[in-house]
């Protein structure tokens, strides 16, 4: 019998400025999902389709590492970003394993929300066997929660501090400034 667990998280993220321009910023679909993930570990495969090479995870005495491929959808100021396939490196020969991923962010009049659920599937691996199913999934669900909760602190960080950067960039572009980087300014000062 396959184990099986899930987690969930909503967002619901007020953006005091600019907040009128997060539909057209949605509509960047690679930068959004660049600054939602870590860069370092994402691959373009084309657009609106990605891999994702989640960091190494340790469950009891295995490291095991999910490479995740992703698909984007935009619809109507809507961005989802969905799993269409995943591998499991670190748990040796296991019989099956699945991977659902179904997220979305939308802008709003006052800021971003959104949702994601994260489920998994999988055989018990042989090495873990001896651990009762019931210990292994309440791990599983803690796993999946702790991944989404990061990824909610990215947009609540990472996700905000672009879509300023990309605010900043227009408003220069539309000005006829040459742009800057915040490196290059941060020499100026003294």
């Amino acid at each position: 019998m396959p184990l099986a667990f899930s987690a969930s998280q909503q967002l619901n993220l007020a953006v005091k400025t600019n907040a009128a321009h997060l539909a057209t910023y949605l509509q960047q679909e690679q930068r959004v999902v660049e600054a939602l993930l870590d860069p370092d570990q994402l691959e373009p495969l084309g657009p609106g389709h990605y891999r994702y090479t989640v960091s190494q995870l340790q469950v009891f005495q295995l490291r095991i590492q999910p490479i995740v491929d992703l698909q984007t959808h935009l619809d109507e100021g809507r961005l989802e970003l969905m799993a269409s396939d995943c591998q499991l490196q670190g748990l040796g020969l296991v019989d099956d394993f699945s991977l659902t991923l179904r997220s979305w962010l939308r802008a709003t009049p006052r800021g971003l929300e959104g949702e994601a659920t994260l489920s998994v599937e999988v055989s018990q691996p042989p090495l873990l066997r001896l651990i009762p199913a019931p210990v292994l999934e309440a791990t599983g669900h803690s796993l999946l929660a702790g991944i989404l909760l990061g990824i909610k602190a990215r947009v609540g960080q990472q996700l905000l501090s672009d879509f300023d950067q990309w605010l900043q960039a227009g408003s220069t572009r539309e000005a006829g400034l040459p742009t800057t980087s915040p490196e290059s300014c941060a020499g100026a000062e003294g």
